[in-house]
């Protein structure tokens, strides 16, 4: 028998003629300042701008705390009602967490669908996602996150029958202990299906260690630019667009560096502030990409209203995956928009690069600098390979960095940079071995 929550992500891939009307509201909360609250509420329209909907008003309020039945004051529901009457609002979104009975509350008073930032990140994953394990992580996220939201007395409806934003998954009004039974099970293939593609994902990148390669992933805040910069350094050819989350799918393509030397360079999800958490164990077997790389190129919008901030977010996420020990080179993008503000940047973040992936400018700097990372990270050896082994010759010549050779009567004597996998398999040809400084 078909699932309807499988079928349901299948539907969030058609577009929508009608635009929903939506309401934001923001809680400055103590920590926070009310500019901190705007810009928050900013990117949240952008998010619900991506998701396909158009924002029609704010509700602001400051509190000590949330309450614990509207999130905001009693008094403050009763206006939000009122501006959406005004407005003839579908939908209200909050940028902050409801909890499951603060969103039934306010979905009673209010009388419209009243969600949160999760939400609206969740539905716009689930419009991206092409590929089998993009879609299964994606379900997996909703599903997690509507559990919890299962309250309607009797019966349990997982989404409005309009649909909408936030509200794209769901199979109708069905009996609430029968839709949790349905939901778990469903989770629970999702997770045996994701781990089996986790396995065959392994196998891939043993695969690719055991070629000797260094592993390089992208890593940055979402539509800092990411695809393009991979698109210019590899005629990749993957989706880039100037929207958020326009890429969910990591692609992997070879690069070869001033030096000669070649890489992997792999394109991952963009992040964003408080990216739900759901989401982010979701898809920690895609991101496992950025934890295993040797080096990771975060790419950073120059031109962003809160660089600092992104820069802040990506590494708050990197943390969670355990992929803040992988060292990173800061790569500040769109330079072609405000050189200047690129340049500042730089400047306060030495070792870092600015580049414009549009224009191509400053993209020689990041590869050398690049190349001058990865070498630091490798050992210079001397290898004595005879000449009748000319396989590991050209093996050495392909995975290595080749420093000088000497050609004597038995064989050719090379200094050279090796990734560890590759000088594991050439341990039997090392005759001397010296750290990178003490060339």
């Amino acid at each position: 028998m078909s699932n309807p929550y499988s079928e349901a992500l299948g539907a969030t891939l058609i577009d929508r003629t009608v635009r929903e009307k939506i309401v934001l509201v923001g809680v400055t909360l103590p920590g926070s300042t009310d500019d901190d609250t705007e810009a928050s509420l900013d990117e949240l329209e952008l998010l619900v701008d991506t998701a396909g909907a158009d924002v029609c008003a704010r509700l602001v309020q400051r509190r000590d705390a949330p309450d614990h039945t509207f999130f905001i004051g009693k008094g403050k529901a009763e206006e939000l009602k009122s501006i959406c009457l005004a407005v003839d609002a579908d939908t209200v979104v909050f940028d902050n967490e409801l909890n499951p009975a603060q969103q039934f509350q306010l979905e009673k008073l209010l009388g419209r669908t009243a969600i949160d930032r999760t939400a609206v990140i969740l539905d716009i994953f689930a419009q991206n996602a092409h590929t089998l394990e993009g879609r299964a992580q994606v379900e997996l996220a909703l599903l997690r996150y509507r559990l919890p939201r299962l309250r309607r007395g009797g019966t349990a409806k997982l989404s409005q029958q309009r649909g909408g934003v936030g509200a794209r998954f769901g199979g109708g009004e069905t009996k609430i202990e029968v839709d949790r039974r349905r939901i778990n099970r469903r989770i629970r293939s999702l997770e045996v299906e994701l781990r089996e593609l986790a396995s065959t994902r392994a196998l891939q990148r043993k695969s690719r260690s055991r070629s000797g390669l260094a592993e390089v992933t992208i890593v940055g805040y979402t539509n800092a630019g990411k695809s393009t910069l991979l698109n210019r350094l590899t005629q990749a050819g993957v989706l880039a667009e100037n929207r958020l989350f326009a890429t969910l799918d990591p692609t992997t393509r070879r690069l070869a560096l001033p030096g000669g030397e070649p890489v992997l360079l792999t394109d991952t999800v963009g992040f964003v502030r408080r990216l739900p958490h759901g989401l982010i164990e979701a898809f920690k077997g895609t991101l496992e990409v950025a934890a295993t790389a040797d080096q990771l190129v975060h790419v950073v919008d120059a031109g962003a209203p809160d660089p600092e901030g992104q820069i802040a977010a990506v590494r708050e996420v990197l943390s969670e995956i355990d992929a803040d020990r992988v060292p990173e080179m800061i790569v500040f993008n769109k330079s072609d928009l405000d050189p200047t503000g690129a340049a500042d940047l730089v400047a306060d973040h030495p070792g870092s690069v600015a580049v414009s992936s549009l224009t191509g400018d400053g993209i020689d700097l990041m590869l050398a600098t690049l190349g001058d990372r990865l070498r630091s990270l490798t050992e210079v050896v001397e290898l004595f390979i005879p000449w009748d082994r000319g396989d590991v010759l050209a093996s050495v010549h392909r995975e290595g960095q080749i420093v000088s050779t000497a050609d004597e009567a038995d064989g050719q004597r090379t200094r050279v940079r090796l990734s560890d996998a590759s000088l594991g398999r050439l341990r039997e040809f090392v005759v001397a071995s010296s750290a990178e400084g003490g060339e």
